[in-house]
C-alpha cells in the first residue's frame, strides 16, 4: 500500500529552463553552444549537483571548458537561479496529496548554488514532509546512497513509497530499492498512474 509520494524537483515541480535563460542573456548561437557545452552539458554538471567540490572549483572548471567565453559563463553563473520557475500546479498537487493523508517528500539532484538563488521558486519545500537534495548528502541520483539517505532520514519503508522522476535511470534505481515508480512526462499522466497504484 502506498503511503508516501516522493517527487523529483527539476522538470517535475519546477522548470529548469536553461535554454530560455541563455536566450534571455542574449547568447548568439555560437556562444549558446559553447557555454552549454562548458556547463549544463559538461561532465562537471553532475559534480555541480553533488556539490562536493567548492563553487570556486566548479566555476573554474566551467571557464576552463570555454575560455573564450569567460564573460558569458560568468553571467550565467551569477544569475543561474533565474533559470528556475515553479509550475503553477506544484503547491496544489502537494497539498491535495497531503489532505488525503499521504506523506509528500522531495528527492532531487540540485546544486547548492542554484538552491540558494532559487529559494522563492522553491517555497513548497516548506510544506512537504521531508526533502533530501544532492548538495546536502554529496550524492546524486541514480546512486543508491541518495535514495537511502531519504529513506533513513524519515524512516520510510520503500515498499510504501512511489517515486516520480522525469529521468528513466533514476526511476530504475528507485525501483531496485523497492519503490513503486512513475516516469514523469506530464502531471495528468502521472496522476493517472498514481490512480492505478491506488493513490487518488
Amino acid at each position: 500500500m502506498i503511503k508516501h509520494v516522493v517527487f523529483d524537483v527539476g522538470k517535475v515541480l519546477v522548470d529548469f529552463d536553461w535554454q530560455g535563460f541563455f536566450d534571455m542573456l542574449g547568447f548568439e548561437p555560437e556562444v549558446f553552444e559553447a557555454v552549454a557545452k562548458a556547463t549544463v552539458h559538461s561532465d562537471l554538471w553532475n559534480e555541480f549537483d553533488r556539490s562536493k567540490m567548492t563553487d570556486e572549483e566548479i566555476l573554474e572548471g566551467f571557464v576552463e571548458r570555454a575560455p573564450d567565453h569567460r564573460e558569458e559563463v560568468m553571467r550565467f553563473w551569477d544569475n543561474i537561479g533565474s533559470s528556475i520557475h515553479r509550475y503553477d500546479y506544484t503547491f496544489s498537487w502537494i497539498q491535495s496529496l497531503q489532505e488525503k493523508g499521504y506523506g509528500v517528500y522531495l528527492l532531487s539532484n540540485y546544486p547548492r548554488r542554484i538552491y540558494s538563488q532559487s529559494i522563492e521558486e522553491l517555497a513548497f519545500v516548506e510544506i512537504v514532509d521531508g526533502a533530501v537534495f544532492s548538495f546536502e548528502v554529496q550524492a546524486t541520483k541514480p546512486e543508491p546512497e541518495i535514495y537511502e539517505a531519504l529513506l533513513e532520514k524519515y524512516g520510510l519503508d520503500p515498499t510504501e513509497c512511489v517515486f516520480i522522476d522525469d529521468n528513466r535511470a533514476n526511476i530504475v534505481a528507485a525501483n531496485q530499492l523497492g519503490m513503486a515508480t512513475i516516469h514523469f512526462h506530464t502531471k495528468s499522466q502521472a496522476q493517472e498512474e498514481l490512480k492505478s497504484l491506488g493513490v487518488e
